[in-house]
């Protein structure tokens, strides 16, 4: 196994995940907050996906899914096109909500298939190019890349124990 499918598959294993905690969701469930100050599954899911598109186009010098594809115009969410959810209040979580909870999913595959062109491309030299020089050490592609897969994979977790709650709060078990 070579650095590039160690990367496919970390960031397969968060595609599943998605699909585990958003598939079969309605509007509503993606909506559900366990109160009002906690993040929904569709918020979590959306930033997860936001974070990653934005700085995987950003290595791969390439705009953004979310423009490109039209995600951003086809999602009618209130933010700005290079919103990523990171810092938002309490009162913007709660802004995020997908009438077509099956955009949410799409706009993710659509993410994994840029990043997925993008890592037949990775060789040494790539993953040690330095992207961001304002930490010590400056940050490379690998490091980055790192990044983003831990980043999914806590909100993945997140969602999925946000599910728990929304099916444990009407009396079923999640299978």
């Amino acid at each position: 196994m070579d650095t590039r499918d160690v990367f496919a598959d970390a960031f397969e294993r968060v595609r599943e995940g998605v699909h585990r905690v958003a598939n079969g969701l309605d509007a509503d469930a993606l909506a559900f907050r366990p109160d009002s100050d906690a993040n929904s599954i569709g918020w979590l899911v959306w930033h997860l996906t936001r974070v990653h598109d934005d700085h995987v186009a950003e290595i791969a010098g390439r705009e953004q899914t979310w423009t490109s594809d039209g995600f951003h115009e086809r999602s009618g969410l209130p933010f700005d096109a290079a919103d990523t959810g990171y810092g938002h209040s309490s009162e913007q979580v709660g802004e995020v909500r997908f009438d077509d909870p099956e955009l949410l999913v799409e706009y993710h595959e659509a993410v994994v298939t840029q990043t997925r062109s993008y890592l037949e491309t990775l060789d040494a030299e790539e993953l040690d190019r330095i992207i961001d020089r304002r930490w010590d050490p400056p940050v490379t592609v690998g490091v980055r890349l790192v990044s983003v897969i831990d980043d999914q994979a806590q909100h993945i977790g997140q969602a999925g124990y946000v599910r728990g709650l929304w099916k444990r709060s009407r009396g079923a078990e999640d299978g």
